[in-house]
């Protein structure tokens, strides 16, 4: 689906927008809130992923879930250097819309075990049976399916009707892992604003499948106030299902209304995505201009107090009335400091919050520092990774409220490969943070950025989840507004230096 591409990690960015509904079976833990128009859940489900990077070929079983215990199948896995094939089979698989009318399809999908999601194709059922060939650049990964509303779809629903199971012969680095992934609420494909009617979307009619995937997501995405926030791709989308319509009751054949209907159902879904989008960047703004209006009533608010204390100190000379004015006075300017003391704390605790829903963020001596992993660039490179310049605009974004802020960036490696190759990895992943916050509008005066290699690890290097650790970009912020200054930022002495071979 490449006109989805830059929009699959939005469900990602916008994990904080949730809503708990009922667990898939009883190995899930589910975590979540609740805001107006989008519901998310977050699921921590217990299964195994596989490293197929040049293992040759391999097979794992399927098995149902609570939802589908009857469900049986296998997928015969090949690792090579251009990527991961997978040929994946299933039978007594359920008919989708059993779990509602608003699932049509099912979707085989490769989980990262960082909880990263990857649309492989679509299952289409004939006679409870499917099966679907495909290909991953993805090397270590779980496989799941799931019922889905079309075969477009960028984030996993709710309904995982199956996953994979390790067998005994099983080839390559099998890691029992906690995979974490995000999975969309069936609060997001069942009606809110436009009905389901069983006429329309029923797929035991003779209606192509095709067909009745676009009407899903058409539908789907005006439930996600598509109108408001992507008016242009929803008409187009409108504008290819009404051709998809016209072709099939002038009985044009499969071939011209599926080449259309499919067409309708990504634009309708990428017309989801962008609302998605729109809805949050609106969220944000909001927030900001709540910040700015409580800063200049903060400020108001400290000036009248100045005047106040200037007023009781100018009469603490009279006599014994004046000089227990004089002393209230002192007492208000005390109070006054303290009150500015403890605005500060709550600005700190605020930009803290702010900055945790986006990343890692945690409150040190140094000063406010945001985590940004290994996996946000691309593996030994200092490229930004699509969902990580999502994530720096957001930083950005509140930066921009705080002008006093300064931010030290600092990049890390593990021990791995040569001490120059690593420092100078470093430090470019480091310029590569500090130039795209730079361009998002934050005032480049007020950044700095430094690469120290494998100095101060965080755990570990010896292994494998200790060195994913050590490998980070650090973002250091302190500023008066937050009671922190730039000599209390401990920044590593180290510098970065240049290139060699290593794996990082």
């Amino acid at each position: 689906m490449p006109r989805l591409t830059r929009y699959i990690n939005l469900a990602v960015i916008l994990s904080f927008l949730g809503l708990a509904i009922p667990a898939l079976s009883q190995q899930n833990t589910v975590t979540g809130s609740e805001m107006t128009g989008y519901h998310m859940r977050v699921v921590s489900r217990s299964t195994q992923s596989v490293d197929y990077r040049h293992k040759g070929s391999t097979s794992v079983d399927i098995e149902g879930t609570d939802l589908a215990p009857q469900l049986r199948g296998e997928a015969k896995i090949a690792g090579e250097s251009g990527g991961v094939k997978i040929e994946a089979s299933v039978e007594h698989v359920p008919a989708a819309n059993s779990f509602g009318l608003a699932y049509l399809t099912y979707v085989l999908w490769a989980i990262t075990p960082e909880g990263q999601p990857k649309n492989l194709g679509e299952m289409i059922l004939k006679d409870g049976k499917s099966s679907v060939r495909t290909t991953t650049d993805f090397q270590a990964f779980a496989l799941i399916v799931t019922a889905e509303p079309d075969f477009a779809v960028a984030q996993p629903s709710d309904l995982v009707v199956a996953q994979n199971v390790i067998r005994p012969d099983t080839k390559g680095g099998i890691e029992p892992v906690n995979v974490k992934f995000e999975l969309i609420s069936r609060d997001v494909y069942n009606s809110q604003v436009t009905p389901i009617e069983p006429g329309v979307y029923d797929p035991s009619k003779k209606t192509p499948l095709d067909l009745l995937e676009a009407r899903n997501a058409l539908r789907i995405a005006k439930d996600s106030q598509a109108s408001q926030y992507a008016a242009d791709e929803l008409h187009k989308a409108q504008d290819l299902l009404n051709q998809a319509e016209a072709y099939y009751h002038g009985r044009k054949g499969s071939g011209p209304i599926g080449t259309v209907a499919r067409e309708a159902t990504q634009t309708a879904e990428e017309a989801r995505l962008m609302s998605i989008k729109g809805a949050q960047d609106a969220a944000v703004a909001a927030q900001r201009q709540a910040d700015a209006d409580r800063a200049a009533q903060a400020q108001a608010d400290a000036q009248a107090q100045q005047a106040a204390a200037a007023q009781a100190q100018a009469q603490a000379a009279q006599a014994q009335e004046a000089q227990q004015q004089a002393d209230a006075a002192r007492q208000q300017a005390e109070q006054a400091r303290q009150q500015a003391e403890n605005e500060k704390s709550e600005v700190r605790a605020r930009l803290l919050g702010q900055l945790n829903q986006v990343l890692a963020t945690k409150d040190t001596a140094k000063g406010l520092i945001v985590n940004m992993p290994d996996v946000l660039f691309q593996t030994g490179k200092a490229d930004l990774a699509g969902e990580t310049r999502e994530q720096l605009a957001k930083i950005a974004g509140i930066l921009i409220a705080y002008p006093d802020i300064k931010v030290a960036i600092d990049g890390y490696t593990d021990s791995t490969g040569s001490l120059q190759f690593n420092e100078q990895l470093s430090q470019q992943r480091a310029d590569a943070v500090r130039s795209y916050l730079a361009s998002q509008g934050v005032n480049s005066g007020s950044i700095t950025s430094q690469g120290f290699g494998p100095s101060d690890p965080v755990a570990s290097n010896d292994t494998a989840s200790g060195r994913q650790q050590n490998r980070r970009v650090e973002l250091v912020l302190n500023g008066s507004s937050i009671d922190q200054t730039e000599g209390q930022n401990g920044s590593n002495p180290n510098s970065s230096a240049t290139t060699s071979n290593s794996a990082q």
